[in-house]
């Protein structure tokens, strides 16, 4: 059997300008999704560490249900397994919700080991110094934990952007959304998803680039 295949850049050379913008998009959803899965997981991991035994236990169950179960799974429940309790979302919001909820349990554990690294010393200095437990955590503890998991964020905020493309799959027009319909309309599949990794790979370099550069910056001392 011949399998002979003639490769034509132009027309997606072409659609540049709409995978461009539909990876601002990715990024996005990506970023916004990062910075619910924080304040989640932060909750997440207090609760874990020494919030009552009922909230322990949801904070428990969220995060072993994010980290043991596949992402699309996850996507697929706040698709059709919402839509079929007659709550239908947009597409955006399914992804949204998606990937937060995934973010906040892998980020809930790493909160977690990062206040655990943190001496308990460091709270009774800040309470005998008049603070309040909350105004300790704050201004002490919790500027330190985000110290000790920087690097694990920045490594789950490429997670997101990479697991974003799943997002195809409930209809939603991000990279690998848009490469899909355009690369369907044409059959230049490889070209298409070859120009689209190249753009993942752009991304994420460019996150870990920034991360280094903001590294350098904060923790210099």
């Amino acid at each position: 059997m011949n399998f002979d295949y003639t490769f034509h850049w132009r027309p997606v050379f072409r659609k540049l300008p709409e995978l461009l913008e539909a990876s601002l998009v990715t990024l996005q959803v990506s970023v916004l999704s990062m910075i619910i899965g924080i304040a989640i997981g932060l909750v997440l991991a207090l609760l874990r560490i020494g919030g009552p035994k009922p909230l322990a236990w949801v904070a428990s169950g969220w995060i072993e249900t994010a980290r043991n179960t596949p992402a699309l799974f996850q996507l697929f429940f706040f698709s059709f397994g919402l839509g079929a309790f007659g709550l239908n979302l947009t597409p955006y919001l399914i992804v949204l919700m998606g990937l937060s909820f995934n973010n906040a349990g892998y980020l809930a554990e790493n909160f977690r080991g990062g206040f655990q690294a943190v001496p308990d010393t460091q709270l009774r200095a800040a309470r005998s110094l008049g603070m309040s437990s909350a105004q300790a955590y704050i201004r002490i503890i919790i500027p330190q934990v985000f110290r000790i998991v920087y690097h694990p964020l920045t490594n789950q905020l490429v997670w997101a952007v990479l697991m974003s493309s799943l997002a195809m799959i409930v209809g939603f027009r991000e990279l690998a959304g848009e490469t899909q319909a355009q690369a369907f309309k044409t059959f230049r599949i490889f070209e298409y998803f070859a120009v689209a990794a190249l753009i993942y790979y752009v991304m994420v370099k460019l996150i870990l680039g920034i991360s280094r550069l903001l590294a350098w910056r904060l923790f210099r001392y």
